[in-house]
């Protein structure tokens, strides 16, 4: 398999799976956001470091210069808050915000490629930013809020995926690295809640307890094939396979959890079907030309 068919089937992975998180994150509805938050720092971070040591065997030092050590501090950081925020609206049933920031999150990635890699903007990706601005700032004036979350989530991501891009270090020791920024944090967070009796831990919950444990899974294993496949394929590319986790997540959020769709939430969403399809045509004229 060529490496470019590799990128294109590990990234489909990656957004399948991050489509159908809303199940896994529901199922832990009980337990604080941030809570979740930090088990879910602290069991990826062990789980990395496993998965390096045992698929690799070396060092992380022969993968990871420290000059890029402060710049994996902030991928970490973008990680964490992306993470957070995600966690924070799926169980407090902003599934469909959610699914939103991800459905223009692939639009910003053209934007960013454009800005700073290099990456040609066509007349019709223009276009496709076009009807992206306007569906936000429709749902803007019509809902009367700005959908703070679904751009918060768009943003955060896509400089995460640009950084990661630019760095161009090995995807596995990258994720480890910046798992291991992150866990001190959230190791002091869970034992200053077991020390006050408000952690989740402290009420014997065999089920919560399995489910805490395999955050750190569910986590790694789609970050690892979004970075893998992030080395193989273009930004743009990347960005295009995106459409199968919001649609997930959208489909959740309207059948299964009976989320409120308004008019403003129609129209908005529109917009950026309609602006994606441009984009989509556009991207599979430039492969067939390729």
């Amino acid at each position: 398999m060529s490496e470019y068919r590799k990128g294109l089937l590990q990234g489909f992975l990656c957004y399948l799976i991050w489509g159908l998180f809303p199940l896994y994150w529901k199922m832990l509805q009980s337990v604080d956001s941030i809570e979740i938050l930090a088990h879910r720092m602290l069991w990826s971070c062990l789980f990395m470091v496993l998965f390096f040591c045992v698929y690799k065997g070396v060092r992380l030092r022969s993968h990871i210069a420290r000059r890029h050590l402060p710049w994996l501090l902030l991928t970490g950081t973008l990680m964490t808050f992306n993470w957070g925020l995600y966690i924070w609206a799926i169980n407090h049933h902003y599934i469909l915000e959610s699914s939103l920031g991800y459905y223009i999150n692939p639009l910003l990635n053209v934007l960013l490629g454009t800005l700073f890699l290099r990456e040609r903007l066509t007349r019709w990706q223009l276009v496709a930013l076009a009807f992206a601005a306007a569906g936000v700032v429709y749902f803007t004036v019509d809902y009367g809020r700005f959908p703070i979350i679904s751009v918060s989530l768009a943003t955060s991501f896509a400089i995460y995926g640009l950084l990661k891009k630019k760095l161009a270090l090995d995807a596995t020791a990258a994720l480890t690295v910046e798992t291991i920024w992150m866990m001190p944090p959230a190791l002091i967070y869970i034992v200053w809640l077991c020390l006050h009796g408000q952690s989740a831990l402290c009420h014997f919950d065999i089920w919560i307890y399995v489910l805490l444990l395999g955050a750190g899974v569910v986590t790694a294993v789609p970050l690892l094939l979004f970075g893998k496949a992030a080395e193989r394929i273009p930004l743009s590319t990347l960005g295009f396979l995106q459409y199968v986790s919001p649609t997930g997540q959208f489909l959740l959020g309207i059948l299964l959890y009976h989320e409120s769709f308004t008019s403003a939430h129609l129209v908005c969403f529109a917009c950026i079907w309609i602006g994606l399809i441009i984009y989509s045509i556009d991207i599979v004229r430039k492969l067939k030309s390729q």
